[in-house]
């Protein structure tokens, strides 16, 4: 085998990534064009098998870990070295778009295939990951297995972890056929993890630019939020009411007031929101909701959560109600190494690539990955930075750009 010292001379298709994302979009496609191919699910199951015997017939090894994460080694020439990995995940949301998540394994997929037709070798071996459960869609939170990779959830946690419909996330792993034997934190032993997503904002999109190097992700804190007032009748005055529901739409007004204030990168989101009794003509007496807060800066973080927390205790007490803020998840500000995101820079100059820099505001398998081994993310543009949504779109010309720069820093790190 040869050692592939310019990438331009080892055949990547631009062509062929974009068959097959067209081809794997139709495992759970839906009839307006996105994909609804849920974590642990038969859809997931079919994506999985595909993925490995595409994988095989490269001669590569699949292996599967405990919780489901699969990891497709080539080898390198020294195999004494730690595996350059990369990849990202093969989940969808229930409404989800074609390349979430999956334009980074197909990515990694053609780098491999375009290697093996060259028939070059890389010095340290190579590693193409699809991670379970990036999404969270059904099984909470997300990204639990590249977070149980890295120690940061309990792997036996993460298994009883049970959907909205009550099955049980082992349980589902078994069924489907993907829970392996492998431990998941020996995907800590590796050299470096590169991953390749849509950028699922505007920026890049609104400047023109083709690349986004990817610097570092925000800080995000969730909360669990619960108002608690009393029953009334709907026919009963006005006046003495403990409406929570009421109670909640305030707080839930001040929150976007916080964030905004916050300056820089802050965020504020209400995602979900439940009401009880949940009857027409009753005043609600409960109202759960959830809130994501997100910031560029670990001050802003918690300058948001003061004043969620202010806000709180003054509604409670103008109102006669109770409300409870609890923290549920916390991802502290986490910085992407500089050599990596050195070699997606220099990729993205080398091939005449328009890029920025820029930090992430949104979670990925690479900001836990993060926190273990060097790591770095490389974005490329969608339509109006539509995401989680069945509109989702990009053009092969970007999905090609992303590509190229994958390849080139996966190669850089792995021949250095």
């Amino acid at each position: 085998m040869t050692r592939p010292r310019d990438m331009r001379n080892v055949p990547l298709s631009g062509a062929r990534l974009w068959a097959d994302l067209m081809a794997v979009a139709k495992i759970g496609g839906t009839a307006k064009g996105g994909c609804n191919r849920q974590t642990l699910t038969d859809e997931d199951g079919r994506v999985r098998h595909w993925l490995a015997d595409q994988a095989r017939a490269l001669g590569c090894t699949v292996t599967v870990d405990r919780l489901g994460n699969m990891a497709i080694r080539r080898e390198g020439r020294d195999a004494a070295r730690k595996p350059v990995a990369f990849g990202s995940h093969l989940d969808t949301q229930p409404t989800g778009g074609k390349f979430d998540g999956i334009l980074g394994v197909l990515a990694g997929l053609e780098l491999l295939r375009a290697l093996h037709e060259a028939g070059a070798e890389t010095e340290a071996p190579l590693l193409l990951v699809n991670w379970t459960n990036e999404e969270g869609a059904r099984f909470s939170p997300p990204m639990m297995g590249s977070g149980g990779a890295m120690g940061l959830f309990a792997e036996a946690e993460i298994l009883a972890k049970q959907d909205s419909a009550g099955a049980v996330f082992g349980a589902e792993l078994a069924r489907i056929g993907w829970q392996g034997e492998g431990d998941p934190r020996g995907l800590q032993d590796i050299a470096a993890y590169l991953e390749l997503h849509i950028e699922q904002g505007p920026l890049l999109e609104r400047e023109g630019a083709s690349i986004g190097v990817v610097t570092h992700a925000l800080a995000q804190r969730w909360y669990d939020v619960t108002v608690t007032g009393e029953e009334a009748h709907g026919g009963s005055l006005m006046a003495g009411r403990r409406d929570a529901l009421v109670a909640a739409s305030l707080l839930i007004a001040e929150i976007e007031r916080v964030a905004l204030a916050s300056g820089g990168n802050g965020r504020a989101t209400v995602g979900r929101l439940t009401v009880a009794p949940d009857s027409r003509n009753i005043v609600p007496a409960r109202v759960w909701f959830s809130v994501d807060t997100r910031h560029d800066d670990a001050a802003g973080i918690a300058t948001i959560e003061t004043g969620l927390r202010a806000a709180a205790a003054s509604l409670a007490a103008a109102r006669g109600i109770a409300i409870e803020v609890t923290e549920f998840w916390d991802s502290p500000l986490t910085p992407f190494d500089a050599a990596l995101v050195r070699h997606v820079e220099d990729a993205a100059k080398a091939r005449g690539l328009a890029y920025r820099r820029m930090p992430t505001g949104i979670g990925h398998d690479a900001v836990y990955v993060a926190r273990k081994a060097p790591a770095a993310m490389i974005f490329v543009p969608c339509h109006g930075g539509v995401s989680h949504n069945e509109a989702e779109s990009i053009t092969p010309e970007w999905a090609e750009a992303g590509l190229l720069v994958l390849a080139d820093a996966v190669l850089a790190a792995a021949n250095a």
